[in-house]
């Protein structure tokens, strides 16, 4: 499934979150959406255009990787609570960067276009940059872009982004464009020119071949042949075109608490290289998981007599994910939850808990009832699966209580406190 950004950034301003919104600026549910609806393609739409005119792919793809940090409603809302402060500075430091001298036309722009007051616009613009920006900033992270990478990844998401602006705005006037459709075209050619670099070094190669009397024709296929795949190689990783990299954001778990009982491995990131095991049940189903990771430490600890159950140990998911700002499961994460339902039907005396955890970034109330959700989402998947409803002794959502990493630490530090748990009562 391909990533879609500017879905993901919607995902982010949940009915809650807008809700919010709405109470902190003194404005209708509806018009904050609808601004919502014209900030986030505005700002992604500048972004393009930014790219493909300023020259400066590489600084604008360190700012978005900057703001990685602050595509999460958790962010989002404690900024709202604390009156904006250092995200509004950041994200107005970000419009400028962006737009220049005609951020003030923009913000205009929204107020009339949604119906909210010029200061509501401003403050829901320079909030809800940084997370917009943020979101591309995720993915740029996850999969390594580099500045050629970044901007063939824009390119790819050129139509959707500018379909999605609505048509109260002119934006294409403000940029001083004819249309919207203007945009994105040398975007679109950075993937081309890459393929006639190496083209053109074929041709150099071969000539060469040529030059030094290698007659032969098989060494020339062959050269041609390799280059093919260095080309096919560097546009899949330049675009993120590896499935298994494509992220899924607002990622809840990726880590294992090194110090969690019965966890004797160390923390799984997206860095490691994993290996692929087969893990083999006592009623001959055979899991397909990663060494290390949940299943391979649950079963083994549930063959282990020795080892007794209680309320301290718990052992981590590492490859579920939910839509950002919400608690559906991605598509992806349905093959671990399927994994923990059969290791439950063959081991039918084991009875297991799943809990929820944040770290510490933005409200604790907001972050306890995420965490409370998510891990209700999990035990509904599992009865949905079969799972007999008596090995299953509920959820319960800790939020940030146990977090070890300050609000303000960095992102890999903070990341080890987001996670989905199973706690196993008795075995």
């Amino acid at each position: 499934m391909s990533f879609d950004l500017l879905e993901s950034v919607k995902n982010l301003f949940s009915g809650n979150l807008v809700s919010q919104i709405s109470a902190q600026l003194g404005e209708s549910e509806g018009n904050v959406q609808k601004a919502l609806g014209g900030i986030v393609p505005t700002v992604l739409t500048g972004l393009l255009h930014k790219t493909e005119n300023s020259g400066d792919a590489s600084g604008l793809l360190n700012m978005v990787k900057g703001a990685a940090s602050d595509a999460s409603p958790t962010a989002l809302s404690s900024a709202l609570q604390s009156g904006g402060g250092g995200l509004m500075s950041k994200g107005a430091d970000m419009l400028k960067s962006i737009f220049g001298d005609k951020v003030g036309s923009i913000t205009s722009m929204i107020s009339s276009f949604s119906g909210i007051k010029e200061s509501s616009a401003n403050t829901l613009l320079s909030s809800a940059a940084p997370a917009t920006l943020g979101t591309v900033g995720q993915y740029a992270i996850q999969n390594n872009l580099n500045p050629s990478g970044f901007s063939s990844f824009l390119s790819s998401q050129k139509d959707k982004i500018l379909g999605a602006m609505p048509s109260g705005l002119n934006l294409a006037g403000l940029l001083g464009l004819g249309s919207l459709g203007e945009i994105g075209h040398k975007l679109s050619g950075m993937a081309g020119n890459v393929g006639h670099t190496v083209g053109n070094a074929a041709s150099s190669t071969v000539n060469s071949v040529k030059q030094a009397g290698g007659g032969n024709k098989w060494i020339w296929s062959l050269i041609l042949i390799l280059v093919a795949i260095i080309l096919l190689w560097y546009l899949m990783r330049g675009c993120g075109g590896s499935k298994n990299a494509e992220p899924v954001t607002d990622s809840v778990t990726n880590a294992q608490l090194a110090d969690s009982v019965g966890a004797s491995t160390p923390p799984v990131t997206s860095e490691s290289v994993r290996e692929s095991i087969q893990v083999t049940l006592p009623d001959g189903t055979v899991l397909n998981a990663y060494k290390g990771g949940i299943e391979d430490q649950l079963v083994t600890f549930l063959k282990d007599s020795t080892k007794p159950a209680g309320k301290d140990v718990w052992y981590d998911f590492d490859n579920l994910n939910f839509e950002t700002g919400s608690a559906k499961l991605t598509q992806e994460s349905m093959t671990q939850v399927s994994n923990i339902a059969a290791i439950l039907k063959a081991f039918p005396k084991t009875k297991i808990k799943i809990g929820g955890y944040t770290d510490k970034t933005g409200d604790a109330a907001v972050n306890k009832k995420l965490s409370q959700e998510r891990a209700d989402a999990v035990v509904g998947e599992l009865k949905k699966l079969n799972a007999q409803t008596s090995q299953l002794l509920g959820a319960e959502g800790y939020g940030s209580e146990f977090a070890k990493a300050a609000a303000d630490a960095p992102d890999e530090e903070r990341k080890k406190d987001r996670h989905i748990s199973v706690g196993v009562r008795e075995k």
